[in-house]
C-alpha cells in the first residue's frame, strides 16, 4: 500500500502557466443561457427580439479539461511583433479594406486595416497596449500558429468567461457600467437604437469610424472573470475555433441565424460598440473565417495544458 508522501511523488508537477495567460481548472460546466434570461432580455425593452438570442439555448453540460488562455486580448503591440518577424500580411491589406460602421451603416473602408484602423489617414500610435482590430480568422490562426498556440474553442472562450457557474457578465448579474469598455460605459444608458445612433454619430463626425478601443487590462480587476480573464466583456469581440451550429436541432431563431450554421465560425464578448445585452458572457455572434474583419474584431489566444513547463513563450 503507498504511503501519502509516495503518491504525491508520482503526480505530474503543476505547469509553469506562461506569462499573461491563466490557467482554467477542468470540469463541467452549464454552456448557454436559462430561458429565463431569454425572458429577463425580453422584459427589458432592450433592442433586439428574442429569436435573436434563442441561439444560447437550451443550456448545455459541457466537461473540459485543464486549460489555458490568454489573460488579455492580443495587442497591437504583440501583433506588430508577429508581423515584423514573419513578414505576414492579413487579409485586410490583401483585400485593400476592412468593414467600419460609418455615420449611419456599416461600410467598407478603403486602406482599413490592422495598423489603420480607421482606414488612410489613421493609424496605431499610442495603441500598443490595445487590442489589435481588423483580424480576420486567418490572420488569428496564423498568429496563434507562430506563437505555439491556437484559438480557443467556444466553450473554453464561454468558461473563461462565466466561470464554473452561469453568470450574466464575467463579475456577476449585476450591470456595472464601470467594468467593462461598452457604448454604455462611454455613453452612459442607452435606452434604443436611436440613442446609440446620436452617441456614434457625434464620435463619427468628430474622429471618423476610430475603434473606441481601451488599453487591455483597464478594466481589472473589477470587470476580471472569477479565474482572472480580462475583458471578457467589452472592448473587441474575439475570434474561437468553433464552427458555428445550434445547441439543439430544434432550436427556433432568426432566420439570419440559421443561415450561418455550418459556415461561419463563432464570435464571443461583444466590443466597444455594443449593449449590456450584447456583451453577457453566453452572447453568440458569428463571422465568415474566409477572410472578413472589421474594427471591433480581434482575438485572444489559449492552448491545452501540459505538464511540461513553457520556457519559450515568443515574447509574450
Amino acid at each position: 500500500m503507498a504511503r501519502t508522501g509516495d503518491l504525491d511523488a508520482a503526480r505530474p508537477a503543476p505547469e509553469a502557466v506562461p506569462r499573461n495567460m491563466v490557467r482554467i481548472p477542468g470540469g463541467t460546466f452549464w454552456q448557454g443561457s436559462p430561458e429565463r434570461t431569454l425572458d429577463w432580455l425580453e422584459s427589458e425593452g432592450q433592442a433586439f427580439p428574442r429569436d435573436w438570442f434563442t441561439d444560447e439555448t437550451p443550456q448545455v453540460p459541457v466537461t473540459l479539461p485543464d486549460y489555458l488562455i490568454d489573460r488579455y486580448p492580443v495587442t497591437v503591440a504583440r501583433f506588430a511583433d508577429f508581423v515584423s518577424r514573419t513578414g505576414y500580411v492579413t487579409s485586410a491589406e490583401r483585400a485593400g479594406g476592412s468593414m467600419v460602421y460609418g455615420d449611419r451603416y456599416w461600410e467598407v473602408r478603403e486602406g482599413a486595416c490592422w495598423h489603420r484602423p480607421a482606414g488612410y489617414g489613421s493609424g496605431i500610435r499610442n495603441r500598443d497596449d490595445h487590442p489589435v482590430v481588423h483580424i480576420s480568422h486567418p490572420d488569428a490562426e496564423a498568429y496563434a500558429s507562430w506563437a505555439g498556440l491556437r484559438l480557443p474553442t467556444e466553450s473554453e472562450w464561454e468558461r473563461a468567461a462565466t466561470g464554473p457557474s452561469y453568470r450574466l457578465w464575467p463579475w456577476g448579474d449585476t450591470w456595472d457600467s464601470g467594468n467593462a469598455n461598452t457604448a454604455e460605459h462611454t455613453a452612459g444608458a442607452l435606452g434604443d437604437l436611436d440613442a446609440w445612433r446620436t452617441w456614434w454619430g457625434a464620435i463619427h463626425a468628430a474622429q471618423g469610424p476610430v475603434p473606441q478601443t481601451t488599453p487591455v487590462g483597464a478594466f481589472s480587476p473589477r470587470g476580471d472573470s472569477v479565474d482572472g480573464c480580462a475583458d471578457m466583456t467589452g472592448n473587441v469581440y474575439e475570434w474561437t475555433s468553433t464552427l458555428a451550429h445550434l445547441y439543439a436541432p430544434t432550436t427556433r431563431c432568426d432566420p439570419t441565424i440559421h443561415l450561418v450554421m455550418g459556415r461561419f465560425r463563432v464570435i464571443r464578448g461583444g466590443s466597444w460598440m455594443n449593449f449590456r445585452y450584447q456583451v453577457r458572457c453566453a452572447e453568440r455572434l458569428y463571422g465568415d473565417p474566409t477572410g472578413w474583419s472589421n474594427f471591433a474584431l480581434g482575438f485572444r489566444c489559449a492552448r491545452d495544458a501540459t505538464t511540461e513547463p513553457d520556457t519559450d513563450d515568443n515574447g509574450r
